[in-house]
Parts: C-alpha cells; sequence; structure tokens
C-alpha cells in the first residue's frame, strides 16, 4: 500500500502506540484506558489513512471492552461473570498486543470494526 507521508505520521505512530500501552496499563489503573481513549478521539482526525484504522480500533476496543466490563461486573454475582470479566482481560491483551504488532510494522488494523480480535 503506497501511503504519502505525512510530517506529524512518526509522533501519530507513536501516539497510537502510547495508546495501546495505556489500555494495557489500564488492567492495573483504571484510568489510564480513559487516557488513552481521549488520546485516539484527539488524534484520529489528523492521522494518515492507515494509522486512523489504529484509532478506531483503539477508541471501539475502549468501548466494548466498557461494555464487557460492565456486563461482567453486572453479572459478577453469578458466576458467569466472572468468566466475562477473565474474558475481557484476555481479549484486552490480545487486541492491544495484535494493534502493537501492526502498528510496529506499518500495517493498518484489517478489520477495525471487529468485536472480537
Amino acid at each position: 500500500m503506497s501511503e504519502e507521508i505525512l510530517e506529524n505520521e512518526p509522533s501519530s505512530k507513536n501516539t497510537a502506540k502510547i495508546i495501546y500501552i495505556l489500555y494495557l496499563i489500564g488492567l492495573f489503573f483504571g484510568i489510564t484506558g480513559v487516557i488513552g481513549v481521549v488520546m485516539a478521539y484527539v488524534n484520529k482526525d489528523d492521522a494518515s489513512q492507515w494509522l486512523k484504522t489504529h484509532y478506531q480500533f483503539q477508541i471501539r476496543t475502549f468501548w466494548i471492552g466498557a461494555l464487557y466490563m460492565f456486563l461482567g461486573s453486572l453479572l459478577s454475582l453469578v458466576l458467569i461473570g466472572w468468566f466475562i470479566l477473565l474474558f475481557w482481560v484476555v481479549w484486552l491483551i490480545i487486541r492491544s498486543v495484535k494493534g502493537l504488532k501492526a502498528l510496529d510494522s506499518n500495517r493498518a488494523i484489517e478489520n477495525p470494526t471487529s468485536w472480537l480480535f
């Protein structure tokens, strides 16, 4: 894919990488996930097309993850909620690592609107 290289692309790529890292840290300190999604919203319009797929993927990761977390917390009174929360942790790690790997290879996310991985 031939993309024109923008002057701010290296900084935008680093920002996308920071957001993935913030999501992973968010497993321990929840506020970093909120910081990450705000950063993704702020930077998505100025990014090149392939980086926009990463920002879209990150934004969807936050909101879908919030839904999984809400359902898991709500259902934690019964056993199924704990499995949903465990699934959310694994899901978040896989999506973040997948995003970091694609970002390091300068590739777009193939299906940024996916609900799974």
